[in-house]
């Protein structure tokens, strides 16, 4: 086998920067998938039909086509048609934060309809503002039984954040695309920054059972 790591060890701070680079893009799309799938998710749940007429479209949309079709089309259709040239950076974060926000509503969605109706039905019975109930009493309550699942659309992100580099964006899989091209030796960059992804997740899951544990035993 003809295998040199050596080669790679001038590279390895390049690729390193790459973490950050990643988890820069995939933090801010959480935050932003997390916000905008709880609004869709109330959207799901309310009486009114046309907001659940508009929650179950975009989810069809954007659970129904392929997340990478959505990242070429925020960046390279996008500037076709408004002329605003958007940087990988934001267009990755609209990608992931959008796509995100889809399977987020479905999560939340399940969660608040788990909790029992009688919380519902006291909170109205003495009076609760439906915003305050949703914010003090339910939605709290949803997110114990919820993050597990969370965990894992965060996990999901992190290992589908290597499509960025088909646009460009220097993260751990493009600085590895990079420095294989440098070198003329793609294996030994791939695998380095496979172990790295590999390290990401186990980190990122180990940490989720630790918080879900916590909660657990809080109840």
């Amino acid at each position: 086998m003809n295998l040199d790591f050596s080669q790679i060890v001038p590279y390895i701070p390049f690729m390193l920067k790459g973490i950050w680079e990643t988890l820069k893009f995939v933090i801010v799309a959480i935050i932003f998938g997390f916000a905008l799938g709880t609004v869709f998710a109330l959207f799901k749940i309310s009486h009114i039909k046309a907001l659940n007429w508009i929650a179950g479209i975009y989810t069809s949309i954007f659970r129904g086509t392929p997340l990478i079709l959505q990242l070429m089309i925020i960046y390279f259709a996008v500037p076709q048609l408004t002329g605003y040239d958007i940087t990988p950076f934001l267009s990755s974060i609209l990608a992931f934060g959008l796509n995100s926000a889809a399977y987020v509503s479905e999560i939340i969605r399940a969660g608040i309809q788990a909790v029992d109706k009688g919380q519902t039905e006291a909170a109205q019975a003495l009076g609760v503002p439906y915003r305050l109930m949703m914010k003090d009493i339910i939605l709290p309550q949803a997110m114990k039984n919820i993050l597990p699942a969370l965990m894992n659309e965060f996990v999901s992100l992190t290992k589908e954040s290597a499509l960025v580099s088909t646009i460009g964006y220097l993260d751990l899989m493009r600085r590895a695309q990079v420095v294989g091209a440098d070198i003329y030796r793609n294996f030994e960059p791939l695998i380095f920054v496979g172990v790295i992804y590999w390290v990401m997740v186990m980190v990122l899951t180990t940490l989720g059972k630790r918080v879900e544990r916590r909660l657990k035993y809080s109840d």
